[in-house]
């Protein structure tokens, strides 16, 4: 019985890592991935626009 115990134990402190694994990757990483992958793609396209000028008919 004791050994069922401890593995009962080890399956709720699991549960509680992969809880708190999850809310750190939906709470705090993915947001910032998204926000830096969407910055990074801004930035090149302006770096790109710095060089190649903007897009549009010549004038």
């Amino acid at each position: 019985m004791a050994e069922r115990g401890g593995m009962e134990k080890e399956a709720a402190s699991r549960k509680r890592q992969e809880i708190k694994l999850f809310l750190f990757l939906t709470v705090l990483l993915f947001p910032l991935l998204a926000v830096a992958v969407v910055g990074g793609y801004g930035f090149a396209v302006w770096i790109f626009q710095m060089f190649v000028g903007p897009p549009g008919p010549p004038a």
